[in-house]
């Protein structure tokens, strides 16, 4: 279906022109037609038609001639059926078009990039399109429709799209010399327009420059009686000038014919600019918009608000010129957002656009100073080159002067630093200063109020986009999974998709999956996106940011790339860097500053993943690897040392392994002695601990992959992280095997075993715990053997099998008897307590239970003590002396609040519920449960939801 309404109003299918029936359905389908995609009301349709006097029927009417409408255009085709063109809304009807179905959106389109091009500079491209656009016009927009209707605003306002592009048209085509492809426009238009005096003072130009003096003085006669006898006025400023510049011409080549005894006279040149007084001009500079530009809506409408709220003009309440400020990693497409947004806004700021690139981190040419690109501006702002003020600062006060109470947008690009752009801020508050930075302007902010934005790589789906602009949406719709992996690679980087949709555009026969897996196959490295153009090769764009920080931060950039992730502090950056806490957080500050890492929250800091991998690749090139083996060895020594402190801090006499060997030399450490900071640093570093165990593993480290495996075991199985407990203790496994340590082995199958056990895996369990107790009774180690016939109870536990358990925990009790071993005894009874508990011989888990109680009061361990005073509170609470329970459950609250082990305190908080409403204390019990479930979900604990029932019952 192709639609015409740049003259009258056609349809055709196909190569079939479509009857459109009755004036009115004709008027209706043209008024549709000029709001492409948008929702026309009932309410307007009417008051078009009827031009506001509509009979009683009007709205039946319109119905009715949508209909025949729909059947004119979509026959057999439901009204509401997926993809039909006639689409009616809720208050009223739209119809769906693009460029390539109707010429009046082919023309907008065609227009926008001539201005675009016109605004880059490229002024021959410019004039192709603005020809293209307007020759798609017949005629009046809506010819055929009746003239009542047609007088309506809506109508005459297309037209004045059309004489509007055609005065830029034809401007620039004059400008260039090269008229011939608008004459024929005008010689149209001025058969539409007869008075309109611009087109006829161009149309005499064109004439002009094309040799046709005789024609253009004859039209300028024509016009000149027209206006006298039908409007009884002389010719306009417009009309005029374009006669004396057609009588110049004429005399440098011969005489003038005869213009008439009433041939205006020749206008005065203007009066020559006083010495020192700029003529002002508009300037235009903008770069080209990017027609790939896609995404940044949050963006976008968060500066554009902003100006909204301030107004920008002589009545704003801002002081000074409103400074924005986008800021980002390289790459990361800071000046294709700035120019982007420029030309939004251009509208508002009629006085003209500056622009500037001050190359500030462009290692392939000087930096631009803020005197050169003032001295540029006041250029482009119409200063003669011979009246520049000849210092600084009087250029200064002449560029603030010039644009004070002008409405003009300045672009400042790759600006060094805020020193950089200071001289270059104008002074009135009717301008906007946007500012782009690899660098943190947090002067501005300070001294100017300037706004800053932080831009971070573009979502997926805004990924996904570039490369479908870039591709086109049939190519890339037709591998969808290679898009994705592309986009992967590329870490959402707009550059790095910019260059890779680039070397897809250039390959068209290679297919996206090839290029996907060129990609994968050079994931560690930026091989891929290397580029003989270094503004796209991004190991030199990287570079460039690095340039001028000094040595020291680079080194530190560098060997921060050994680091696991996904974030690190402080103190572990000191430790790989072998540097001072204090100096290294002067210089993760300036790396940060240049956005070549990030906080993600204070004091943690983190890499985008492309600037990682130019780190790394950094590091193998510049440090050997014994200087890379040290900092990895630092760096494991911060972990397990610190992690050892928090957990034996957390839950002393609990840990079965411990460092044997004191922290390398360089090696910083935070103070963990106390259950608040211990817990908290757990919490916060749990996510690194995990990769670093992965990483020790990987990279030849198994002692430290093995002990911080074993450190961790009982905080994960408190956390509820069993799936990666079992994949850490598989690691800690194959490490124990690298070291040929049989011990460590049995140690790790045994926390590897009851992992299983907690997710019901319960043979892998079964065979893992046997495979322990087999090598702990091979090597005579009791405690182990205890330990792993605890593990076996609490696997037959968890099957019902509680005689079974009994035996294991008789056996472990002898065990911790023969050794000697008070903690394991304890721990024990509290355990076969509760094992009677489940049983349902609630009288003998009182008497383990209240032994265990008293044994851990006797040892100091406040942790099994609290264990203990919980299961004496539940075998009290099954027995029906619930306030006897009540008070067993304080008290072990108490301890665990103390300790800070917040998954037993959710517990017990739990277990006071359960007894509250079996006192009959409903409301009693009620906040129990929500705190025991606020702390659960805080957690991610997996036993949140089952606490959460007890509320949806209740």
């Amino acid at each position: 279906m192709r639609f015409e309404v740049l003259g009258s109003v056609k349809v055709w299918r196909r190569d079939v022109e479509l009857p459109l029936g009755p004036p009115k359905q004709r008027a209706l389908l043209a008024l549709l037609l000029l709001h492409p995609g948008q929702t026309v009301g009932l309410s307007q349709i009417v008051d078009v038609l009827w031009h506001g006097d509509p009979p009683n029927s009007a709205v039946n009417v319109v119905h009715r001639h949508i209909g025949s409408l729909r059947k004119l255009l979509e026959p057999g085709l439901p009204p509401r059926a997926p993809g039909t063109l006639l689409v009616r809304h809720a208050r009223g009807y739209g119809i769906d078009a693009d460029a390539t179905t109707l010429d009046l959106l082919r023309f907008r389109d065609l227009v926008a990039r001539a201005r675009a091009a016109a605004d880059s500079g490229e002024d021959g491209a410019a004039a192709e399109l603005y020809t293209k656009g307007l020759s798609l016009w017949h005629g009046e927009a809506a010819q055929g429709v009746p003239q009542d209707i047609r007088v309506h605003p809506l109508f005459s306002a297309v037209d004045s799209e059309h004489l509007a592009a055609l005065r830029e048209g034809a401007d620039l085509m004059l400008a260039l010399g090269t008229p011939v492809p608008v004459l024929p426009l005008l010689h149209r238009a001025i058969a539409q327009y007869p008075l309109d005096e611009s087109l006829h003072a161009r149309l005499i130009q064109a004439l002009a420059q094309t040799g046709r003096q005789a024609e253009a003085f004859g039209l300028f006669e024509e016009m000149r009686l027209r206006l006298k006898n039908e409007l009884g006025i002389e010719p306009g400023r417009e009309l005029r000038a374009a006669h004396t510049g057609l009588l110049r011409q004429s005399s440098r080549t011969t005489s003038p014919p005869d213009a008439g005894p009433e041939a205006p006279e020749e206008l005065p040149p203007p009066p020559p600019a006083r010495p020192n007084v700029p003529v002002t001009v508009r300037p235009t500079q903008l770069p080209l918009d990017l027609r790939t530009f896609v995404g940044r809506r949050d963006e976008l409408a968060r500066i554009t608000s902003a100006l909204d709220r301030l107004g920008l003009d002589e009545t704003s309440a801002a002081g000074s010129a409103v400074i924005n400020t986008i800021e980002g990693m390289a790459g990361v497409g800071k000046t294709t957002l700035a120019v982007h947004l420029a030309h939004r806004l251009a509208p508002r700021f009629p006085d003209g656009q500056l622009y500037v690139n001050l190359r500030g981190f462009d290692a392939s040419g000087p930096c631009v100073t803020a005197a050169e690109a003032l001295r540029s501006f006041l250029i482009a702002l119409g200063v003669s080159a011979r009246h520049l003020p000849p210092d600084v600062d009087s250029q200064v006060a002449l560029y603030r002067s010039i644009l004070a109470g002008r409405r003009v947008l300045v672009v400042l690009d790759n600006a060094r630093d805020s020193q950089h752009v200071r001289p270059l801020l104008p002074g009135s508050c009717t301008c906007l200063v946007v500012i782009t930075s690899r660098t943190q302007l947090r002067g501005l902010v300070a001294t100017h109020g300037a706004a800053p934005l932080i831009l971070g790589p573009l979502s997926e789906p805004e990924s996904r986009e570039v490369l479908a602009r870039h591709l086109g949406e049939e190519r890339t719709a037709a591998e969808p999974e290679a898009v994705d992996a592309i986009v992967a690679f590329c870490h959402r980087l707009p550059l790095a998709l910019a260059v890779m949709a680039a070397r897809a555009a250039t390959l068209p026969a290679f297919s996206l999956s090839s290029i996907a897996a060129e990609l994968q196959a050079g994931h560690d490295s930026l091989d891929a996106f290397a580029d003989d153009d270094p503004y796209t090769d991004l190991r030199t764009v990287f570079s460039w940011s690095l340039d001028g920080l000094g040595g020291e931060a680079a080194r530190l950039l560098r060997l921060l790339s050994l680091h696991p992730g996904p974030d690190l502090s402080v103190t572990a950056a000191a430790s790989l860097a072998a540097l001072p806490v204090r100096r290294t957080t002067a210089l993760l500050a300036r790396l940060a500053d240049a956005h070549l890492v990030i906080r993600p929250v204070a004091n943690r800091f983190a890499f985008h993943d492309m600037l990682k991998i130019y780190a790394s690749e950094q590091v193998q090139d510049h440090d050997d690897a014994d200087t890379r083996g040290a900092a990895v060895r630092r760096l494991l020594d911060h972990y397990v040392h610190s992690a050892h402190a928090a957990t034996a801090t957390l839950t002393p006499n609990r840990i079965d392994a411990a460092p044997d060997t004191p922290a390398e030399p360089g090696v910083e450490l935070e103070p963990l002695t106390e259950p608040g900071p211990a817990a908290a640093w757990l919490e916060r570093e749990l996510p690194v601990l995990l990769s670093t165990v992965v990483q020790a593993g990987n990279k030849g480290y198994p002692a430290h992959a093995w002990l911080l495996a074993q450190t961790l075991e009982l905080y994960l199985d408190r956390r509820g992280r069993w799936q990666d407990q079992i994949d850490i203790q598989s690691l800690a496994v194959d490490a124990a095997l690298r070291l040929d340590d049989r011990l460590r082995e049995a140690l790790a199958r045994r926390a590897l075993g009851f992992a299983y056990g907690r997710l019901a895996r319960h043979d892998r369990a079964h065979a893992e715990l046997q495979a322990a107790m087999a090598l702990f009774t091979e090597l005579g180690h009791p405690r182990g053997q205890a330990r792993a016939h605890r593990s076996l109870a609490f696997l037959a536990n968890s099957r019902d099998e509680h005689d079974t358990a009994l035996r294991h925990y008789a056996q472990a009790l002898d065990l911790y008897r023969s050794a000697d071993d008070l903690t394991g005894q304890a721990l024990v009874l509290n355990e076969t307590g509760w094992t009677y508990i489940l049983h349902g011989a609630y009288r003998q888990a009182v008497t383990e239970c209240t032994q265990a109680v008293a044994l851990h009061q006797r040892i100091g361990d406040a942790n099994g003590e609290a264990a203990a005073w919980d299961s004496l509170g539940y075998a009290r609470h099954h027995m029906g002396h619930h306030e006897e329970a009540l008070r067993c459950y304080e008290r072990a609250l108490t301890l665990y609040q103390h300790m800070n082990d917040r998954y037993l305190e959710a517990d017990t908080l739990l277990h006071m519920g359960d007894t509250h409403e079996a006192r009959g204390s409903r409301t009693a019990s009620l906040p129990l449960w929500r705190e025991a479930v606020r702390i659960l979900d805080e957690l991610g604990h997996p036993e949140a939801e089952q606490a959460r029932a007890r509320l949806r019952s209740s």
